[in-house]
């Protein structure tokens, strides 16, 4: 029989898989063919839209092994982060929805409660599902439910903090949770730190056992091979018999089944479109651009061979964050502190103590998570700290769990702190450079995710005024007020508007502090004010605004326009801009709208 007839019949077998219950009815001999139609689905698809890739491809096994031999949704299953619950989320009737993955209306690219009952737990971030299971199997014991409870959780997660902190009330407790340790020594980077070296020790070495876990006393097993189906089934069904805090450890391979993805980890997390069988990547833009995350990482690099207190620090994202050239130049002054968001800000603090000047490069989806050290360790000692805070604003595919449209408001109340919000490259640049000028305050950067002109970049680096916006475009009746890069689109708007003539553009340049002798010719020369922001309204740049009126007894109408008192779901991040009213197109038609309502 060739390949094509066998994937055939393993093809069929996946497609009657509605649900677990049609899984469990198999016999064993045949989950092997189902794991290789689950894993040649997950390729085709992601070849053709965009998602997590290697990390699914890993969890192939596990998924199916899981389903069966559990009695799921009743026994609740929880994955960490959830890059790698594409295969459960065919497997839990969701294989017919799985192309619109990650689209606006389509399935989350994350596990959802509100999308299936399999979805136990909501996740997206690193290190919540030990807390999230005990929890559940806390409430459990109280109400008198037998149920298993088993959380996955990956090498680089396990290292975060909260991990940490559940494991150790874990370990006090008789709850029943299994803990799955998914080893594949990666995040989206290469997993790092001494947890990470003793999970290698323990896989080359057996004897070296498992010390650590049982210090918890947490009883462990492992290490299996998480690509045998037959250990797993047989591990699994033993766990199944057993009650009580207990830790699992397999080893997995990021990227199982295809090739370029196992030896390209890295580049195949998430590597957009992609040649199914070969694996070969769709180009990508063209010269002319650059990511917003490399220009800050190249300056960062020039400014560092210049500058040596300059210090960079990630928390698990050096390639994400554009600093793998400064890793690499200047290994002990980049540092990759792993999935840990609050440590890295008190690192960094530490650091400034000691006449360094630390770079905090870190998404601002993630910045949420170290908020008491921003507050209590850097601006409360008014430390010189740069807070880079990349992919502010609306990220797209990712959705909810990571639009960065939070960082302003909660940024905003703490005292000490400038928040400088650049519209263009340049402007992004000087900052970093003027950083390492004069700054004597803890200093945070907002930019975007993606892409812009290489052409606004500049080889000539210039010293900024701290707190100073700037006039973009003159006008006659109405003023707008733009946050960041909101600027270009207001400027777009502006090609094809006949009335252009009656609108001022300015530019805001930093939300703290607000450039006073900029906003009082403002509010004393037009009759309307509005403000674009890329960014939630409650509490955003608009609210400052507004503050300010109101502190100056300013009575003119002011309109805010950013992102409304929801979570904004996944999908393409123009088309999510253009349903916000955010687009040009969008403020091109409220302008209009505004003229014609206001006509003489």
């Amino acid at each position: 029989m060739g390949f094509a007839y066998l994937y055939d019949m393993s093809k069929a077998l996946l497609e009657k898989i509605t649900d677990p219950y049609v899984l469990r009815a198999y016999p064993r001999e045949v989950l092997p063919e189902v794991a290789t139609a689950l894993r040649e689905t997950i390729i085709n698809s992601l070849a053709k839209g965009e998602g997590h890739l290697g990390s699914s491809l890993g969890t192939v096994e596990l998924s199916i092994a899981l389903h069966y031999v559990f009695n799921t949704p009743e026994d609740l299953l929880l994955w960490d982060v959830g890059h790698q619950a594409y295969g459960h989320k065919m497997l839990t009737g969701r294989r017919e929805d799985f192309q619109t993955l990650r689209q606006e209306g389509g399935i989350s690219g994350f596990p959802k409660r509100e999308e299936s009952p399999y979805d136990a737990f909501g996740t997206g971030h690193a290190g919540t599902t030990i807390s999230a299971a005990l929890g559940m199997a806390l409430s459990a014991k109280i109400q008198g439910h037998q149920r298993h409870h088993i959380a996955v959780i990956g090498d680089a997660s396990i290292a975060n903090g909260m991990a940490f902190e559940a494991l150790n009330h874990l370990g006090t407790t008789t709850a029943n949770v299994l803990v799955i340790l998914n080893d594949n020594s990666m995040g989206i980077d290469p997993s790092v730190g001494a947890l990470k070296d003793y999970f290698d020790a323990v896989k080359n070495d057996k004897t070296t056992l498992s010390n650590f876990f049982q210090s918890l006393n947490l009883p462990y097993s492992g290490p299996i091979d998480g690509h045998d189906m037959d250990a797993l089934l047989s591990v699994l069904e033993t766990h199944k018999n057993q009650k009580g805090p207990r830790l699992l450890h397999l080893v997995t391979l990021k990227g199982k089944g295809l090739p370029l993805a196992e030896n390209e980890q890295i580049t195949y997390h998430a590597p957009g479109k992609f040649d199914p069988l070969t694996g070969k990547l769709n180009p990508k833009p063209t010269n002319d651009k650059i990511k917003y995350q490399d220009i800050v990482g190249q300056t960062l690099l020039k400014l560092a061979k210049e500058n040596p207190k300059i210090m960079a620090i990630t928390p698990a994202m050096p390639t994400g964050s554009g600093l793998v050239a400064m890793m690499e130049a200047f290994p002990d002054r980049c540092i990759d502190v792993g999935i840990a968001e609050q440590h890295a800000v008190t690192l960094a603090a530490g650091m400034a103590t000691q006449g360094l000047l630390p770079f905090c490069v870190i998404y601002s989806t993630f910045l949420q998570r170290s908020y008491d050290q921003i507050i209590h360790d850097v601006a409360l000692q008014k430390l010189p700290v740069v807070f880079c805070i990349d992919r502010a604003g609306i990220v797209g595919h990712d959705g909810p769990t990571h639009h960065g449209v939070f960082d302003i408001a909660f940024l905003r109340c703490v005292p000490n702190l400038m928040i400088a919000v650049p519209r263009d490259a340049q402007m992004l640049q000087n900052l970093l450079f003027s950083a390492q000028v004069d700054l004597e305050l803890p200093l945070a950067i907002r930019y975007p995710r993606g892409f812009t002109e290489l052409a606004e970049c500049s080889s000539r680096l210039e010293k900024i005024k701290w707190g100073k916006g700037s006039l973009l475009k003159e006008g006659k009746r109405y003023a707008i007020l733009s946050v960041g890069t909101m600027a270009q689109s207001v400027q777009r708007a502006f090609l094809n508007f006949e009335a252009a003539e009656l609108f001022a553009h300015y530019d805001l340049g930093f939300v703290k502090p607000l450039d006073e002798d900029l906003l009082h010719p403002i509010f004393q020369t037009y009759e309307r004010l509005i403000v674009y922001e890329e960014g939630t309204l409650l509490g955003g740049a608009g609210s400052a605004i507004l503050e300010f009126a109101a502190t100056h007894n300013y009575a003119i109408p002011i309109d805010l326009k950013g992102i409304p008192d929801q979570f904004i779901s996944h999908g393409n991040p123009q088309k999510l801009l253009q349903k916000l009213g955010l687009d040009p197109e969008g403020i091109l038609a409220n302008l209009k709208l505004l003229t014609n309502k206001n006509k003489e």
